[in-house]
């Protein structure tokens, strides 16, 4: 992970937020290339789920339609949806460092005799010596293992005698409280509790609060999908694995409403959608794992959910979750039914009933996805320059292609110019002149570019070019004037 943050910083992928000021913890900037990353991956999901969605169990395309809500809602609609009574993480609090813990990721661990002092460390710091120190204490176990048979084992009473993660001394832990995860700020001129409002903690809400408003002025029937793609806000206190747990963050999420009796169906076929969607963006199937969530560990308004899970470097040989499809019932269109007095069922005039639809929910990171993305394409080659190139699919790339002259001379740049106007319109690419070829043939691996096109001595006798494969670095002459259809055949044809 160290050599992936430091090459996304490097070629302009990802920066700390707010960089030349030191960061700010938990919050990144998308540079130059990132950017691009980010918008291709948005741009493939809302062409998959809006412009041309998927053919349903009957054969035909289903129905879903886009929704861009307010980042900022009415606060009540967080008091229906549970966020402010319910959206709470215990958490421990350091005197000294002035620190703040998740009081569940803290390991306390206790003295074999039970006399002295007992130590905690922090599960979510990033640091290698302290999961050795871990391993040391827990005296061969696993610490997951010896963290579940210790914890019990700590009465409220105890923490006066507990050395905390970053500290030498005993006694500066705080009693486990909750603490929302909200983000807060107040609307009009007069900061009080009456004008306090929230940033969404996620996106779906929105889409909840215009499920009548979508109804009412668009054609769609029952069942259809609600799809949004935007910001949303955590306080997380502890973000860690460079974008994974950030603080703000993008989401796409779909909400699919369906009849109860349906959900079934609809489930095993969004599942098998989201599937095919990663496969399709050169994630392979050894790297994903699906898991079927445990009840016990199901949010409380799920009766099943499937996360989609990566093999990111931070969590190998094991996985963590990239996207989550969830049957949320009828929770969230109940829920703000009651807190707004507003009837949100829906009427099925061919069975002339009405009722509140279920929903199911493929729900993913942008920005956990751009991870994945950047994760697997990172690809360790000793025997080129650059010593290392990214395997991006064709489609999901920043830049489609290099223009390369040669040279710097005159009879050279020409060329490449018209070359790179010629293309431009229809695909991203980079006009790159200065420095020597080998060098500029390692920036374009670093960043992932699929093909180079060369204007050499050449070019002005047979007005072919050579182009380069990325992955291969194989080598031909094509002609100038078809440029083009190579790139519409490789970028959108290449699976």
């Amino acid at each position: 992970m160290k050599d992936i943050v430091a090459l996304c910083k490097r070629r302009g992928f990802i920066f700390p937020a707010s960089d030349i000021y030191g960061g700010l913890n938990g919050f990144w900037d998308y540079g130059p290339l990132g950017v691009e990353l980010k918008n291709n991956l948005r741009d493939r999901w809302w062409r998959d789920m809006v412009i041309a969605p998927p053919l349903g169990p009957d054969g035909t395309p289903v129905n879903i339609v886009g929704l861009d809500s307010s980042i900022i809602q009415n606060p009540k609609c967080w008091e229906a949806s549970g966020h402010v009574g319910g959206f709470n993480d215990p958490m421990v609090d350091c005197r000294e460092s002035k620190k703040r813990y998740r009081a569940d990721h803290v390991f306390v661990l206790i003295p074999k005799d039970g006399e002295g002092h007992a130590f905690a460390f922090d599960q979510d710091a990033e640091d290698v010596e302290i999961e050795k120190r871990l391993k040391k204490l827990s005296r061969g176990k696993s610490v997951a293992d010896f963290n579940k048979e210790v914890l019990d084992q700590v009465p409220l009473d105890m923490f006066s005698n507990i050395i905390g993660p970053d500290v030498k001394t005993a006694g500066t832990l705080t009693e486990p409280r909750q603490f929302n995860m909200m983000f807060h700020t107040y609307v009009g001129a007069t900061a009080s509790e009456d004008n306090k409002a929230y940033l969404r903690p996620e996106t779906c809400a929105g889409i909840f609060l215009n499920f009548k408003n979508v109804v009412d002025s668009s054609r769609v029937k029952v069942p259809f999908g609600i799809a949004q793609i935007g910001k949303a806000f955590r306080n997380e206190v502890t973000p860690r694995n460079f974008i994974f747990r950030s603080r703000e963050f993008e989401q796409m999420e779909l909400e699919w409403f369906c009849a109860e009796e349906d959900v079934p169906m609809w489930f095993d076929f969004w599942v098998e959608q989201r599937r095919a969607f990663w496969l399709s963006l050169g994630l392979p199937k050894s790297e994903l794992h699906f898991l079927d969530v445990d009840k016990a560990d199901l949010a409380h308004y799920s009766s099943r959910t499937i996360d989609i899970e990566y093999r990111f470097p931070f969590a190998a040989p094991g996985f963590d979750e990239l996207e989550g499809i969830a049957h949320r019932g009828n929770y969230d269109l109940t829920q703000h039914q009651e807190f707004s007095g507003q009837k949100l069922d829906y009427f099925d005039q061919a069975e002339n009933k009405r009722f509140l639809p279920h929903v199911i929910e493929p729900s993913t990171g942008l920005t956990r996805g751009v991870l994945a993305l950047i994760c697997q394409a990172y690809t360790v080659d000793e025997n080129r320059p650059s010593g290392v190139y990214l395997d991006f699919h064709p489609s999901m790339a920043p830049k489609k292609a290099a223009i390369l002259p040669l040279t710097a001379k005159d009879k050279h740049v020409p060329t490449a110019q018209k070359l790179y106007l010629d293309l431009r319109d229809e695909f991203v690419v980079d006009l790159d002149i200065k420095q020597n070829i080998g060098k500029r043939y390692a920036r374009q691996d670093e960043i992932g570019t699929p093909y180079c096109f060369t204007i050499d001595n050449e070019t002005a006798e047979d007005h072919s070019v050579t182009v380069r494969d990325r992955n291969t670095m194989a080598q031909e002459r094509i002609h100038l004037d078809k440029v083009k259809d190579f790139l519409r055949e490789k970028i959108n044809g290449r699976s």
